[in-house]
C-alpha cells in the first residue's frame, strides 16, 4: 500500500440514484430472463444470456458482443484540448496521431487515481474520452472543479490553476448539438469476418489493416460508427463501436440476427469479467487503486506513466511511488476442478516458504483450472514461480475450527492449494 500526501487530494461523495436500463434495456430482455439482471454502475445490465461458461468459450473461438453503453463518454474539444489532456493524464497526448488511441490515467494532484481512460483523437482539436462508468460522475466532477479552479493542481505548489481551459460534454447526452456515441463492444476471432460482413469491401480493408488502438468512422449496416480496435477481453481481434444512442438497439440487432452463422453470442457482465481476469487486465477498484491503493507501476502499466514529461498533475507522487514500490499484480494459476473450493478476494498468497507474499484480487473458473489476479511481493512474481493459497474463513464454523479470517504479510500459515505464477498479460 502506498503512503503519500493527501495535500490535493479531490474528495468526491457518490450520490445514489436508483439503476436504469441502458439504451440496450428492451433488447436484452428479448434475449434473457429478468432474474439475470442486476444493478450495475447506476444501469440494470445482463449478468449472462445463456451461461458465463458459454459466452467466454464463444469470445475465445469465434465473438462475443457486448453492451458497454453504460461506460462514460467525454467530448473535449477546442484549441487547448490537447494540452489539457496531456496536463491532466500521465501520457503523452500532444502527440497521439488522428486516428489513433491511447491508454492514460487520470490522477489528483496527491497522486490518487481517479481512473483510467482510453482518449481517442477525432480531429487535432477533439478528443472522445472512454471512463470506467463507475468513475464517470467523479471525473465529471473532477474535470469542473479543475476547470472552475477550485483544487490545486500541484500540491507543492497549491496556488497553481489550470492552464488550459477546453470544452467538456457529455457524449451520451442526446440533448446536445455534436454528435452522440456509446459503446457496443465487438470481440473474439471473428470479430473482423463479422465487421467485414456489414460494410463495403473498401471499408472492410481498411478496418481490417487497423492495427491495435486505431480507429475509423465509416458505416456498418448504413448506421454511422467510429470502429475501433480496442477492447477488454484480451482478444487479438477485437473492436469497440461507438454509435449514437438512438442507432444503439438498431446496430444490436441487426449484429446478432445477421452474423450469428460466424459463432456471434450476445455477453453478459460475467463474461465480461472472466475474460478480462484470464487475460490479466485490471479492473478499477481491484488491480488499479481500491483496497491496496494499487499504482499503475505495480498493475504492470508503468509504461502508460511518462515522468519523462514536464509536467502531469500527480506527477510528483508517481515519480515517488516509481522509485519504491515492492509489491506487483501478478497472475496465478491455480486448481479448479470439480471438489475445488473458489478461490476468493483477500485469501492469502503464500511463497514456498508458506509465508504470506500478498493476497488475491479477482479470480475465475476457466474449465478445470482457476485464474487469480494477485497483489504481491516483486520477488515472487517470476513466471514459473510456485505460489502457494491459503483459504480465509468464510463462517463462523470455520473461525471456531482455527481457519484465519484475515492473514498478514510474512505471517505464516500451511497452504490449501498449489499454483504457480504466469505470464503478466495474455492475449487469445
Amino acid at each position: 500500500m502506498q503512503e503519500r500526501t493527501q495535500v490535493g487530494h479531490f474528495a468526491f461523495n457518490q450520490v445514489d440514484s436508483p439503476a436504469v436500463g441502458s439504451v440496450l434495456h428492451e433488447q436484452h430482455l428479448k434475449l434473457t430472463s429478468r432474474l439475470h439482471m442486476n444493478p450495475f454502475c447506476g444501469y440494470i445490465m445482463p449478468l449472462w444470456y445463456s451461461a458465463i461458461a458459454t459466452e467466454h468459450s464463444a469470445v475465445r473461438q469465434a465473438a462475443g458482443l457486448f453492451d458497454c453503453t453504460h461506460m462514460g463518454m467525454l467530448d473535449v474539444s477546442g484549441p487547448d484540448a490537447p494540452d489539457f489532456l496531456d496536463y491532466v493524464t500521465t501520457n503523452k497526448i500532444t502527440d497521439l496521431g488522428i486516428g489513433n488511441a491511447r491508454y492514460s490515467y487520470i490522477l489528483d494532484a496527491a497522486g490518487n487515481i481517479l481512473d483510467d481512460i482510453i482518449i481517442y483523437r477525432r480531429a487535432g482539436e477533439r478528443f472522445m474520452v472512454v471512463v470506467n462508468a463507475a468513475n464517470e460522475p467523479k471525473i465529471k466532477a473532477y474535470f469542473k472543479a479543475l476547470l472552475n479552479d477550485e483544487i490545486p493542481v500541484d500540491a507543492e505548489d497549491t496556488g497553481r490553476k489550470l492552464p488550459y481551459k477546453p470544452d467538456i460534454s457529455n457524449m451520451r447526452d442526446t440533448s446536445r448539438s455534436r454528435d452522440c456515441r456509446v459503446d457496443v463492444a465487438l470481440q473474439g476471432p471473428r470479430s473482423l469476418d463479422i465487421v467485414s460482413a456489414l460494410t463495403d469491401a473498401q471499408t472492410a480493408e481498411q478496418i481490417a489493416a487497423l492495427r491495435p488502438f486505431h480507429f475509423v468512422q465509416a458505416a456498418l449496416g448504413e448506421i454511422d460508427c467510429i470502429i475501433a480496435r480496442t477492447g477488454y477481453t484480451g482478444s487479438k481481434i477485437g473492436f469497440e463501436l461507438f454509435v449514437h444512442p438512438d442507432n444503439a438497439p438498431r446496430l444490436w440487432e441487426m449484429m446478432l440476427q445477421k452474423c450469428r452463422q460466424y459463432g456471434l453470442v450476445p455477453c453478459g457482465l460475467g463474461a465480461r469479467d472472466s475474460l478480462r481476469i484470464e487475460a490479466g487486465l485490471p479492473l478499477y477498484g481491484h488491480e488499479l487503486a481500491g483496497q491496496y491503493d494499487i499504482s499503475p507501476f505495480e498493475a504492470g502499466y508503468g509504461w502508460a506513466v511518462k515522468l519523462d514529461k514536464e509536467f502531469f498533475i500527480g506527477k510528483k507522487p508517481m515519480e515517488q511511488i516509481a522509485k519504491k514500490y515492492d509489491m506487483e499484480v501478478a497472475r496465478v494459476e491455480l486448481p479448479g476442478e470439480k471438489g475445488i473450493r473458489p478461490v476468493r478476494q483477500n485469501d492469502a498468497v503464500l511463497n514456498a516458504k508458506g509465508e504470506c507474499t500478498g493476497w488475491v484480487l479477482s479470480c475465475t473458473k476457466i474449465e478445470e483450472k482457476q485464474i487469480a489476479l494477485v497483489y504481491m511481493s516483486r520477488e515472487c512474481t517470476q513466471q514459473g514461480n510456485p505460489v502457494g493459497l491459503y483459504y480465509l474463513a468464510r463462517s463462523r464454523g470455520q473461525l471456531e475450527q482455527g481457519r484465519k479470517d484475515s492473514v498478514e504479510k510474512a505471517e505464516h500459515v500451511s497452504p490449501d492449494l498449489a499454483g504457480i505464477v504466469l505470464s503478466r498479460f495474455e492475449k487469445f
